[in-house]
């Protein structure tokens, strides 16, 4: 059976906020916002917006999607009498609200603030422990009701938030191929459709056409055409991609280099384009092909080597410790369409890495 999923309805554009209510009115009265810290000054817009048919009860997020966040979350829902829950900020922000929407059944609407991962569109929360830990995968029986995106707010967020988007982006075709390849099921449990794998394609194609030129739009706080793209390649593209195509090799390393207190400090996107480049390698992908995502890494500033992530010392040791974790029972790296042992991916983490090291014309670490 070929499966695709969506959320009930995206919209993207300038100011797309001021029109919130209007949007969810439908959906219910009573709303949670939970909101990350900081968009703490934002928070007046919901109280401000509310009206007799709408009513905002906000709380700021702790900072980790984890089992006692959620459970937190849940219990003010639960007070609080709400029919919905909106997630106010970026990746972990949506995860729990997602999570809490399903323990909940809530409605649910998610309001980027940033453009940094594919977590607003998609149905699935990656929970973690308190340390912040890779824990579990939570999959939801549905996507968000409604994705709302001001790109007048990403315009003015971060570069390095776009870019890490972009990192997680990047790993979505070819995570969607290698699961077309071993006909791995999807994130639902049925095969992948020929428009997922056309979004999947679409997806990566914007990457390398509108990337960098939006990398500069956010730089300079302005917006453009590219800027519009690459929101909608990271958010919307990226979540219906992968999700009905299924994850490989790329985030089940990603999840690996959790483990280390080295990569604590980079994002999701980061650690996923070093987990795209290893699969490249595992997969024994062209030298032309490689060379492609390491040149539209190097050109928007995404980690291409294992110093990048803060990974200087003890290499070999840590990178055995990621090669075990990437292959952990039930991880996504065995849909890879041939056989997967620990050894090839702690061999394929560090090829990666000293390929990496070249393109930046740094020497070869041992």
């Amino acid at each position: 059976m070929r499966t695709i999923q969506s959320p009930g309805k995206y919209i993207q554009g300038p100011d797309a906020l001021s029109s919130l209510n209007g949007y969810i009115k439908p959906l219910g009265s009573r709303w949670l916002v939970l909101a990350d810290p900081v968009m703490q000054q934002h928070l007046h817009r919901f109280s401000a917006q509310g009206t007799d048919e709408l009513h905002f009860h906000t709380e700021l997020f702790k900072g980790e999607c984890s089992h006692q966040e959620i459970q937190r979350i849940s219990a003010l829902a639960e007070r609080h009498q709400c029919e919905g829950i909106i997630g106010f900020g970026g990746g972990k922000v949506f995860d729990t609200a997602k999570a809490v929407a399903f323990y909940q059944n809530l409605r649910s609407v998610m309001l980027p603030t940033v453009a940094s991962t594919d977590a607003p569109t998609s149905a699935h929360s990656v929970i973690y422990t308190e340390d912040g830990e890779f824990d579990q995968y939570l999959f939801s029986h549905s996507n968000p009701d409604m994705v709302v995106v001001d790109s007048t707010i990403i315009a003015n967020a971060p570069a390095r938030l776009l870019v890490s988007g972009m990192g997680d982006a990047l790993s979505t075709w070819f995570e969607a191929q290698a699961c077309y390849e071993s006909r791995s099921t999807n994130m639902f449990g049925g095969q992948t459709t020929r428009a997922a794998l056309t979004l999947a394609r679409l997806c990566y194609d914007t990457l390398l056409q509108e990337g960098k030129k939006a990398k500069i739009s956010v730089e300079q706080k302005v917006s453009c055409r590219s800027l519009e793209r690459i929101i909608e390649a990271n958010t919307y593209l990226s979540g219906i991609g992968f999700e009905s195509s299924g994850l490989a090799a790329a985030h089940a390393i990603h999840n690996g280099l959790t483990l280390l207190d080295d990569c604590r400090r980079f994002f999701h996107g980061e650690k996923v384009a070093f987990g795209t480049l290893a699969q490249l390698v595992l997969q024994n992908s062209s030298n032309a092909q490689i060379d492609e995502v390491l040149d539209f890494c190097v050109s928007v500033g995404l980690p291409v080597c294992l110093e990048q992530l803060g990974v200087t010392e003890d290499v070999q040791k840590k990178m055995r410790l990621v090669a075990g974790k990437s292959c952990s029972e039930g991880e996504t790296i065995f849909n890879m369409p041939f056989s997967i042992t620990t050894e090839n991916v702690y061999s394929a983490l560090i090829i990666a890495d000293q390929l990496g090291r070249q393109k930046l014309g740094l020497t070869a670490q041992k």
